[in-house]
Protein backbone atom coordinates (compact mmCIF):
# COMPACT_ATOMS: atom_id res chain seq x y z
CA UNK A 1 0.00 0.00 0.00
CA UNK A 2 1.44 3.89 -0.69
CA UNK A 3 0.05 6.27 1.89
CA UNK A 4 -0.17 9.88 -0.19
CA UNK A 5 0.81 13.05 1.94
CA UNK A 6 -0.51 16.31 1.34
CA UNK A 7 -1.40 19.45 2.76
CA UNK A 8 -1.37 22.21 0.98
CA UNK A 9 -2.91 23.17 -2.41
CA UNK A 10 0.32 23.12 -4.32
CA UNK A 11 0.89 19.59 -3.03
CA UNK A 12 -2.65 18.73 -4.57
CA UNK A 13 -1.77 19.89 -7.92
CA UNK A 14 1.69 18.63 -7.71
CA UNK A 15 0.51 15.00 -6.11
CA UNK A 16 -2.44 14.95 -8.62
CA UNK A 17 -1.05 12.80 -11.23
CA UNK A 18 0.37 10.70 -8.89
CA UNK A 19 -2.90 10.04 -7.66
CA UNK A 20 -4.54 9.33 -11.10
CA UNK A 21 -1.47 6.83 -11.51
CA UNK A 22 -2.04 5.04 -8.58
CA UNK A 23 -6.02 4.98 -9.46
CA UNK A 24 -5.06 3.82 -13.32
CA UNK A 25 -2.84 1.17 -12.39
CA UNK A 26 -5.22 -0.13 -9.69
CA UNK A 27 -3.09 0.00 -6.97
CA UNK A 28 -3.82 -0.03 -3.13
CA UNK A 29 -3.54 3.59 -1.84
CA UNK A 30 -4.47 6.24 0.28
CA UNK A 31 -4.70 9.88 0.68
CA UNK A 32 -4.33 11.67 4.04
CA UNK A 33 -4.84 16.04 3.64
CA UNK A 34 -3.46 17.52 6.99
CA UNK A 35 -5.44 20.62 6.09
CA UNK A 36 -2.16 22.75 6.67
CA UNK A 37 -3.22 25.94 4.90
CA UNK A 38 -6.70 25.47 4.49
CA UNK A 39 -9.67 23.36 5.62
CA UNK A 40 -10.74 20.65 4.49
CA UNK A 41 -14.14 21.63 3.89
CA UNK A 42 -12.39 24.92 1.42
CA UNK A 43 -10.37 22.06 -0.16
CA UNK A 44 -13.40 19.69 -1.42
CA UNK A 45 -14.11 22.09 -4.68
CA UNK A 46 -10.37 21.37 -5.15
CA UNK A 47 -10.59 17.17 -5.26
CA UNK A 48 -13.35 17.15 -6.93
CA UNK A 49 -12.04 20.47 -9.75
CA UNK A 50 -9.07 17.82 -10.34
CA UNK A 51 -11.48 14.93 -10.66
CA UNK A 52 -9.67 13.32 -7.75
CA UNK A 53 -11.19 11.01 -4.87
CA UNK A 54 -11.87 12.71 -1.74
CA UNK A 55 -8.95 12.48 0.75
CA UNK A 56 -9.45 8.92 3.14
CA UNK A 57 -8.15 11.22 6.07
CA UNK A 58 -8.28 14.70 7.02
CA UNK A 59 -6.55 16.12 9.67
CA UNK A 60 -7.75 19.84 9.66
CA UNK A 61 -4.65 21.28 11.86
CA UNK A 62 -5.29 24.98 10.11
CA UNK A 63 -2.53 27.60 11.11
CA UNK A 64 -0.11 28.14 13.96
CA UNK A 65 3.22 28.42 14.54
CA UNK A 66 5.87 25.88 13.15
CA UNK A 67 6.32 23.89 16.07
CA UNK A 68 2.70 23.68 17.20
CA UNK A 69 1.82 22.86 13.56
CA UNK A 70 4.03 20.66 13.28
CA UNK A 71 3.54 18.62 16.15
CA UNK A 72 -0.41 17.92 15.79
CA UNK A 73 0.72 17.06 12.60
CA UNK A 74 3.31 14.47 13.16
CA UNK A 75 0.46 13.19 15.92
CA UNK A 76 -2.24 12.80 13.09
CA UNK A 77 -0.17 10.97 10.51
CA UNK A 78 1.21 8.47 12.95
CA UNK A 79 -2.11 7.73 14.03
CA UNK A 80 -2.78 6.92 10.76
CA UNK A 81 0.04 5.26 9.69
CA UNK A 82 -0.04 2.83 12.65
CA UNK A 83 -3.78 1.98 11.25
CA UNK A 84 -2.91 1.69 7.51
CA UNK A 85 0.50 -0.20 8.06
CA UNK A 86 1.59 1.73 4.29
CA UNK A 87 5.39 0.07 3.00
CA UNK A 88 5.68 3.49 1.78
CA UNK A 89 4.80 6.51 2.07
CA UNK A 90 4.70 9.70 -0.42
CA UNK A 91 5.48 13.35 0.80
CA UNK A 92 5.94 16.57 -1.86
CA UNK A 93 8.18 19.55 -1.58
CA UNK A 94 8.89 21.69 1.73
CA UNK A 95 6.30 22.54 4.00
CA UNK A 96 5.92 21.02 7.40
CA UNK A 97 3.44 18.72 6.18
CA UNK A 98 6.59 17.28 4.49
CA UNK A 99 8.39 17.36 7.17
CA UNK A 100 5.98 15.92 9.62
CA UNK A 101 5.04 12.97 7.43
CA UNK A 102 8.74 12.35 6.71
CA UNK A 103 9.48 12.26 10.56
CA UNK A 104 6.06 10.25 11.43
CA UNK A 105 7.43 7.83 8.81
CA UNK A 106 10.78 7.05 9.53
CA UNK A 107 10.11 6.90 13.38
CA UNK A 108 7.60 3.96 12.61
CA UNK A 109 10.43 2.56 9.74
CA UNK A 110 7.77 3.23 7.47
CA UNK A 111 9.77 3.89 3.40
CA UNK A 112 9.49 7.52 3.04
CA UNK A 113 9.30 8.78 -1.12
CA UNK A 114 10.37 12.50 -1.24
CA UNK A 115 8.59 13.91 -4.47
CA UNK A 116 10.76 16.89 -5.80
CA UNK A 117 14.14 16.76 -3.94
CA UNK A 118 16.73 17.98 -4.14
CA UNK A 119 16.27 22.00 -4.33
CA UNK A 120 17.76 24.42 -2.37
CA UNK A 121 17.63 27.80 -2.03
CA UNK A 122 20.76 27.51 0.25
CA UNK A 123 18.98 30.25 2.55
CA UNK A 124 18.54 28.92 6.33
CA UNK A 125 16.40 31.80 7.13
CA UNK A 126 13.24 30.16 5.01
CA UNK A 127 11.49 27.40 7.02
CA UNK A 128 10.97 25.49 3.56
CA UNK A 129 14.85 24.92 3.61
CA UNK A 130 14.81 23.71 6.51
CA UNK A 131 11.81 20.82 6.08
CA UNK A 132 13.07 19.82 2.57
CA UNK A 133 16.99 19.39 3.56
CA UNK A 134 15.45 16.84 6.87
CA UNK A 135 12.86 15.56 4.33
CA UNK A 136 15.80 14.82 1.93
CA UNK A 137 18.16 13.19 4.49
CA UNK A 138 16.17 10.42 6.14
CA UNK A 139 14.00 9.52 2.69
CA UNK A 140 14.67 6.41 1.26
CA UNK A 141 13.70 7.25 -2.67
CA UNK A 142 14.64 10.88 -3.68
CA UNK A 143 12.21 12.01 -6.70
CA UNK A 144 14.07 14.76 -7.78
CA UNK A 145 12.78 16.58 -11.12
CA UNK A 146 16.29 17.91 -12.79
CA UNK A 147 19.64 16.90 -13.01
CA UNK A 148 20.60 19.94 -10.84
CA UNK A 149 18.78 18.52 -7.82
CA UNK A 150 19.87 14.92 -8.57
CA UNK A 151 23.94 16.43 -8.41
CA UNK A 152 22.89 18.88 -5.26
CA UNK A 153 21.80 15.47 -3.14
CA UNK A 154 24.93 13.18 -4.15
CA UNK A 155 27.22 16.42 -2.98
CA UNK A 156 25.10 16.31 0.51
CA UNK A 157 26.54 12.58 0.54
CA UNK A 158 23.27 10.74 0.09
CA UNK A 159 24.03 7.58 -1.63
CA UNK A 160 23.34 7.63 -5.19
CA UNK A 161 20.87 4.34 -4.99
CA UNK A 162 17.96 6.14 -3.57
CA UNK A 163 17.97 8.83 -6.16
CA UNK A 164 16.13 8.95 -9.31
CA UNK A 165 15.64 11.96 -11.43
CA UNK A 166 11.94 11.62 -12.71
CA UNK A 167 11.47 15.16 -14.04
CA UNK A 168 8.90 17.12 -11.90
CA UNK A 169 4.82 16.12 -11.24
CA UNK A 170 4.15 19.59 -12.07
CA UNK A 171 4.44 19.22 -15.89
CA UNK A 172 2.38 16.15 -15.92
CA UNK A 173 -0.18 18.22 -13.73
CA UNK A 174 -0.41 21.55 -16.38
CA UNK A 175 -0.50 19.00 -18.94
CA UNK A 176 -3.27 16.97 -17.72
CA UNK A 177 -5.68 20.10 -16.56
CA UNK A 178 -4.77 22.90 -19.77
CA UNK A 179 -6.94 21.39 -21.90
CA UNK A 180 -9.57 20.22 -18.84
CA UNK A 181 -9.56 24.23 -18.55
CA UNK A 182 -10.15 25.10 -21.64
CA UNK A 183 -13.32 22.92 -22.23
CA UNK A 184 -14.55 23.92 -18.09
CA UNK A 185 -13.86 27.63 -17.78
CA UNK A 186 -12.80 31.11 -19.60
CA UNK A 187 -11.48 33.03 -17.20
CA UNK A 188 -9.91 35.95 -19.25
CA UNK A 189 -13.55 36.51 -21.26
CA UNK A 190 -14.83 36.32 -17.35
CA UNK A 191 -12.70 39.14 -16.42
CA UNK A 192 -12.46 40.93 -20.20
CA UNK A 193 -9.40 40.33 -20.78
CA UNK A 194 -7.22 39.89 -23.94
CA UNK A 195 -4.39 37.25 -24.18
CA UNK A 196 -0.93 38.96 -23.86
CA UNK A 197 -2.57 42.32 -23.09
CA UNK A 198 -2.68 41.91 -19.33
CA UNK A 199 0.02 41.13 -16.37
CA UNK A 200 -0.53 38.41 -13.42
CA UNK A 201 1.05 39.29 -10.12
CA UNK A 202 1.03 36.92 -6.97
CA UNK A 203 3.03 37.11 -3.77
CA UNK A 204 2.63 36.03 -0.27
CA UNK A 205 5.77 34.68 1.37
CA UNK A 206 6.63 36.11 5.42
CA UNK A 207 9.89 37.45 4.07
CA UNK A 208 7.77 39.77 1.56
CA UNK A 209 4.95 40.47 3.05
CA UNK A 210 5.79 40.08 7.18
CA UNK A 211 8.45 43.00 6.10
CA UNK A 212 7.16 46.32 5.63
CA UNK A 213 9.68 47.54 3.58
CA UNK A 214 9.72 44.96 1.17
CA UNK A 215 6.25 44.37 0.48
CA UNK A 216 6.29 48.46 -0.07
CA UNK A 217 9.15 47.73 -2.74
CA UNK A 218 6.82 45.30 -4.40
CA UNK A 219 4.09 47.64 -4.58
CA UNK A 220 6.05 50.78 -5.81
CA UNK A 221 7.28 48.36 -8.81
CA UNK A 222 3.99 47.20 -9.73
CA UNK A 223 2.84 50.93 -9.57
CA UNK A 224 5.74 52.11 -11.78
CA UNK A 225 5.40 48.46 -13.98
CA UNK A 226 1.50 49.55 -14.37
CA UNK A 227 2.49 53.53 -15.47
CA UNK A 228 5.02 52.37 -18.31
CA UNK A 229 2.96 49.13 -19.79
CA UNK A 230 -0.41 50.85 -19.15
CA UNK A 231 -1.89 47.27 -18.99
CA UNK A 232 -3.89 45.89 -16.61
CA UNK A 233 -2.24 44.42 -13.77
CA UNK A 234 -4.05 41.22 -11.84
CA UNK A 235 -3.66 40.48 -8.92
CA UNK A 236 -5.23 37.20 -7.14
CA UNK A 237 -4.43 38.34 -3.60
CA UNK A 238 -3.63 35.77 -1.20
CA UNK A 239 -5.29 36.21 2.55
CA UNK A 240 -1.74 36.79 4.34
CA UNK A 241 -1.04 39.10 1.54
CA UNK A 242 -4.23 41.08 1.85
CA UNK A 243 -3.83 41.22 5.91
CA UNK A 244 -0.39 43.23 5.89
CA UNK A 245 -1.44 45.40 3.30
CA UNK A 246 -4.17 46.71 5.09
CA UNK A 247 -2.34 46.50 8.76
CA UNK A 248 0.86 48.64 7.28
CA UNK A 249 -1.68 51.37 5.71
CA UNK A 250 -1.12 50.21 1.82
CA UNK A 251 -3.08 51.48 -1.15
CA UNK A 252 -3.44 49.21 -3.95
CA UNK A 253 -4.90 52.05 -6.37
CA UNK A 254 -4.46 50.98 -10.20
CA UNK A 255 -4.13 47.39 -9.63
CA UNK A 256 -6.86 44.85 -10.46
CA UNK A 257 -7.31 43.06 -6.77
CA UNK A 258 -9.53 39.71 -7.42
CA UNK A 259 -10.06 36.49 -4.93
CA UNK A 260 -7.58 33.40 -5.04
CA UNK A 261 -8.76 31.66 -7.94
CA UNK A 262 -8.80 28.10 -8.76
CA UNK A 263 -5.84 25.95 -10.15
CA UNK A 264 -7.54 25.71 -13.68
CA UNK A 265 -8.89 29.15 -13.90
CA UNK A 266 -5.15 30.39 -12.62
CA UNK A 267 -3.33 28.28 -15.54
CA UNK A 268 -5.48 30.23 -17.70
CA UNK A 269 -4.30 33.22 -16.49
CA UNK A 270 -0.31 32.29 -16.20
CA UNK A 271 -1.00 30.89 -20.10
CA UNK A 272 -1.92 33.79 -21.48
CA UNK A 273 -0.56 36.45 -19.25
CA UNK A 274 2.47 39.27 -20.83
CA UNK A 275 4.76 38.42 -18.23
CA UNK A 276 4.00 37.16 -14.69
CA UNK A 277 5.65 38.61 -11.41
CA UNK A 278 5.58 36.23 -8.26
CA UNK A 279 7.06 34.88 -5.01
CA UNK A 280 5.92 31.90 -5.68
CA UNK A 281 8.54 28.44 -6.82
CA UNK A 282 5.47 26.68 -8.10
CA UNK A 283 4.92 29.49 -10.77
CA UNK A 284 8.44 30.00 -11.46
CA UNK A 285 7.90 25.72 -12.73
CA UNK A 286 4.57 26.45 -14.13
CA UNK A 287 5.16 29.87 -16.25
CA UNK A 288 8.68 28.10 -17.22
CA UNK A 289 6.38 25.25 -18.64
CA UNK A 290 3.98 27.15 -20.05
CA UNK A 291 6.13 29.83 -21.94
CA UNK A 292 5.57 32.78 -20.25
CA UNK A 293 8.08 34.88 -19.11
CA UNK A 294 8.48 35.13 -15.19
CA UNK A 295 10.19 38.05 -12.54
CA UNK A 296 10.82 36.49 -9.13
CA UNK A 297 10.56 38.57 -6.44
CA UNK A 298 13.00 37.25 -4.78
CA UNK A 299 16.54 37.52 -3.86
CA UNK A 300 17.13 33.85 -4.32
CA UNK A 301 15.41 30.37 -5.63
CA UNK A 302 15.37 26.76 -5.53
CA UNK A 303 14.23 26.77 -9.13
CA UNK A 304 17.55 27.57 -10.58
CA UNK A 305 16.68 25.87 -14.02
CA UNK A 306 14.16 28.53 -14.79
CA UNK A 307 17.38 30.64 -14.39
CA UNK A 308 19.94 28.73 -16.93
CA UNK A 309 17.03 28.13 -19.83
CA UNK A 310 15.83 31.84 -19.63
CA UNK A 311 12.52 31.59 -18.51
CA UNK A 312 12.60 33.28 -15.33
CA UNK A 313 14.73 36.14 -13.21
CA UNK A 314 15.53 37.32 -9.68
CA UNK A 315 13.97 40.59 -9.34
CA UNK A 316 13.99 41.47 -5.54
CA UNK A 317 11.97 43.68 -3.81
CA UNK A 318 13.62 47.23 -5.44
CA UNK A 319 11.03 49.12 -6.89
CA UNK A 320 13.60 50.25 -10.20
CA UNK A 321 15.15 46.85 -10.61
CA UNK A 322 11.32 45.28 -10.84
CA UNK A 323 10.50 47.57 -13.73
CA UNK A 324 13.68 47.14 -15.09
CA UNK A 325 13.42 43.12 -15.33
CA UNK A 326 9.62 43.44 -16.49
CA UNK A 327 11.04 45.70 -19.26
CA UNK A 328 13.16 42.86 -20.45
CA UNK A 329 10.74 40.39 -19.85
CA UNK A 330 8.75 40.80 -23.24
CA UNK A 331 12.31 40.22 -24.78
CA UNK A 332 12.29 36.28 -23.47
CA UNK A 333 10.98 33.63 -25.19
CA UNK A 334 11.04 30.33 -26.64
CA UNK A 335 13.32 28.24 -24.01
CA UNK A 336 13.35 24.40 -23.02
CA UNK A 337 11.22 23.12 -20.75
CA UNK A 338 14.17 21.22 -17.91
CA UNK A 339 11.36 19.40 -16.13
CA UNK A 340 11.09 16.83 -18.24
CA UNK A 341 8.05 15.22 -20.85
CA UNK A 342 5.24 14.78 -18.39
CA UNK A 343 5.88 11.11 -17.20
CA UNK A 344 7.17 11.76 -13.84
CA UNK A 345 4.05 10.60 -12.04
CA UNK A 346 4.05 6.91 -13.84
CA UNK A 347 8.10 6.58 -13.00
CA UNK A 348 7.07 7.77 -9.25
CA UNK A 349 4.54 5.11 -8.41
CA UNK A 350 6.11 2.15 -10.47
CA UNK A 351 9.47 2.50 -7.97
CA UNK A 352 6.91 2.12 -5.35
CA UNK A 353 4.93 -0.42 -6.46
CA UNK A 354 7.77 -1.95 -7.01
CA UNK A 355 8.79 -1.69 -3.04
CA UNK A 356 5.62 -2.04 -1.71
CA UNK A 357 5.85 -5.13 -3.47
CA UNK A 358 8.58 -6.16 -1.56
CA UNK A 359 11.67 -6.00 -4.36
CA UNK A 360 14.56 -4.40 -3.96
CA UNK A 361 14.44 -0.74 -5.83
CA UNK A 362 17.52 -1.20 -7.28
CA UNK A 363 17.25 -4.90 -8.02
CA UNK A 364 14.76 -3.50 -10.71
CA UNK A 365 16.21 -0.15 -11.74
CA UNK A 366 19.98 -0.85 -11.19
CA UNK A 367 22.28 1.55 -9.61
CA UNK A 368 22.89 3.74 -12.66
CA UNK A 369 19.33 4.69 -12.88
CA UNK A 370 19.71 8.10 -11.84
CA UNK A 371 22.17 8.75 -15.03
CA UNK A 372 20.36 7.06 -17.17
CA UNK A 373 16.81 8.82 -16.19
CA UNK A 374 18.72 12.38 -16.06
CA UNK A 375 19.39 11.72 -20.06
CA UNK A 376 15.94 12.07 -20.87
CA UNK A 377 15.00 14.89 -18.08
Amino acid sequence: MIGIILGTRPEIIKMSPVIKECEDQGLEYFILHTGQHYSYEMDRIFFDMLNLPQPDYNLDVGSGTHASQTGKIMVGIENVLNKELPEVVLVQGDTNTVLSGSLAAAKLNIKIGHVEAGLRSFDRGMPEEINRIVSDHISDYLFTPTKTSYSQLIKEGIDPKKVFVTGNTVVDAVYQNIEIAKNKIDILKDLYLLPQNYILVTFHRAENVDIKERLEGIIIGLKLIKNYFSLPIIFPIHPRTAKMIEKFGFSLEGINVIPPQGFLEFLQLEANAKFVLTDSGGLQEETCILGTPCITLRDNTERPETLEVGSNVLAGVDPLAILNHAKNAVRRKHWSNPYGNGTAAKLIVDICKNTASEKSCSDKYGDETAAKLALNV
